[in-house]
């Protein structure tokens, strides 16, 4: 396919991809038969939406869209012993991982719990001194106090810790892939288990969770007992789906579409208290998910005391949310700073080894290991390859690993482990953890990149900018974003769209901050439009279009709504602009 509007190297060193001649012709049928706008119709063909599935696709729904929880493997198994431990009014313990979905499943039960009079025990164990999943000294422990422990966005590979819970039943309630068995639990509820289809794999653990209840409450009401409206529990849900960077496609779209207007309703004092201090002042969106929220969750699980989160997740007490999100608002702080001297000193390494193979990896001693994954996503951003940052400590390294869309990671990470090379590893198809023996480094980095090449990692060159369209800057209006964020929620394997704007004059072209860009380009009928480029001088982008150089441009990048001293008005969040 020839480059979009020519453009086979931008300023930005990208070649410009758009749809073909088939696509706009699907686009052009969309319009014609729907009377929307040609912008929105372009982003429904690129989703492959027929006709008579627009009005649904643009409205997603939890009635149309939510898979009935007995299509998991366990699941009914799971709700009876769950409500059996209410009735008999047992003990009952939730362990789980560390992160922003680990949090948010046990919020959810914890929550669940509560309001129907059970107080329940919250295990997370430490990252630096327990390492991800059940260990057996924790189960051995909770085991000896509690009849049920509920292992939560975990326990899939734990065969050993699950098997020293003795005297207890477990729960697993996960996704991240399986192995050809199953520990000793009492239920395995996942959709990435081996002898599952795969249709539910999209889920994240909170969506997993939030079946399980669904499952429960269906039991209790066949006993004649209400439970819990799972409706309030869903801004829990949209969090863990967009932080844990699970595909918006199917239930996860309604999960975040009507998660987001729970949250808007700010009935949840931890999510309030983090808002605040995050100063997030208008309607919650994913990118707020993602990059405000999502992050400060995290903190206490990467560098402070790692129940933090999901303490904060499931308080009612608004005194103490504020304090909780104050603290991970510091931590989240001090967790930039250590992931800035990581990032550096490892896409130095990674540049030294290479960055044009089909994997892109660093390692060394006294790298936090609470910050290898979000420094392993930046390398993956970068390069557009799977990326994995190792974090070692004497004998063995524990690294954390991110991949590209249509790259299944988890398979080869725990294909790797199977054949000896990992002492342990698995995850999922975009993120995995890993353990590696120092001396077994090098030929397991090897051998993941072999496996990596063969699902086609590095042959998408880090250039491809992916586009929607065009635009002129007198259609980009207020009513078109409104009509395009009817398309979202947008984020993993759904992203925002994109838009060129050809054959621009560049009319203003400024500066702002110490790296940022405020531009305003207009076309030969006169209209014109605002466009910001973030971090522009950090890259040949704003120096290049600072100096306004003669001739058109070719601009790239998201409309948006600009809402300031009372107005709202339309920007384009600058990606990338190329001679005209």
């Amino acid at each position: 396919m020839s480059a979009y509007l020519g453009v086979e190297t931008s300023l930005t060193g990208r070649r410009w991809v758009g749809p073909g001649a088939l696509r706009e012709r699907q686009a052009e049928a969309l319009a014609q038969a729907t009377r929307l706008p040609a912008a929105l119709c372009a982003v429904l063909a690129a989703r492959e939406v027929e006709p008579e599935g627009v009005e649904a696709y643009l409205a997603p729904s939890l009635r149309a869209l939510l898979p009935d929880p007995r299509r998991l493997r366990d699941m009914e198994r799971a709700a009876q012993r769950l409500l059996a431990a209410l009735n008999a009014r047992e003990k009952i313990a939730v362990f789980a991982d560390y992160d922003v979905d680990g949090g948010s499943s046990a919020a959810l039960l914890l929550c669940w719990l509560r309001a129907l009079g059970h107080d329940a025990t919250l295990y997370i164990p430490d990252r630096i001194d327990e390492g991800y999943g059940p260990n057996e000294p924790a189960m051995e422990a909770l085991a000896r106090d509690h009849r049920l422990i509920l292992c939560v966005d975990c326990g899939t590979l734990s065969h050993g810790p699950i098997a020293a819970a003795k005297g207890a039943d477990v729960l697993v309630i996960d996704h991240h892939l399986g192995s050809e068995t199953l520990p000793p639990a009492y239920a395995v509820v996942n959709p990435n288990r081996q002898d599952e289809p795969g249709d539910l794999g999209h889920l994240c653990a909170a969506g997993v969770v939030f079946l399980l209840l669904v499952e429960a409450n269906r039991q209790l009401r066949q006993n004649g007992v209400q439970g819990p409206d799972l409706m309030g529990y869903l801004d829990l849900v949209a969090l863990a789906t967009v932080a844990d960077v699970a595909p918006l496609i199917g239930v996860n779209r309604a999960f975040v579409r009507q998660g987001l207007k729970v949250m808007a309703q700010r009935g949840r004092p931890g999510l309030v208290a983090l808002s605040d201090v995050g100063r997030i002042d208008s309607a919650p969106t994913p990118y707020h998910l993602g990059f405000v929220l999502g992050p400060r969750v995290n903190a206490g699980g990467r560098i402070g005391a790692a129940d933090l989160g999901a303490r904060l997740l499931s308080t009612s007490n608004p005194h103490e949310a504020q304090q909780l999100a104050q603290r991970l608002d510091q931590l989240n702080d001090d967790r930039r700073a250590i992931e800035a001297a990581v990032r550096e000193e490892a896409l130095a390494q990674a540049e030294r080894r290479g960055l044009d193979g089909p994997l892109v990896w660093a390692a060394a001693e006294g790298w936090h290991p609470g910050v290898i994954g979000i420094v392993a996503a930046r390398l993956k951003e970068a390069t557009n390859r799977p990326a994995v940052v190792i974090a070692l400590d004497g004998a063995e390294g524990k690294g954390s690993a991110r991949s590209v869309a249509g790259v299944d990671l988890g398979a080869s990470v725990q294909r790797l482990a199977a054949e000896g090379l990992l002492v342990k590893g698995g995850g999922h198809r975009m993120a995995a953890g890993l353990t590696v023996a120092r001396d077994q480094l090098e030929a397991a980095m090897e051998r993941l990149g072999e496996l990596l090449a063969r699902q086609g990692a590095g042959t998408g060159g880090a250039g491809d900018l992916r586009l929607d369209g065009l635009l002129m800057p007198g259609a980009a209006t207020v009513e078109l974003v409104e009509s395009l964020e009817q398309a979202g929620p947008f984020g993993q394997a759904a992203p925002a769209p994109r838009f060129a704007f050809p054959s621009q004059a560049v009319l203003d072209a400024r500066r702002i901050g110490t790296n940022h860009l405020r531009l305003r380009f207009g076309d030969r009928g006169g209209a014109a439009l605002e466009a910001v480029a973030f971090g522009a001088f950090d890259g040949p982008l704003g120096p290049a279009l600072e100096r306004r150089a003669p001739g058109l441009w070719h601009f790239a990048g998201k409309i948006e709504v600009n809402s300031w001293g009372g107005r709202n008005r339309v920007q384009l969040r600058l990606d990338d602009a190329a001679p005209a």
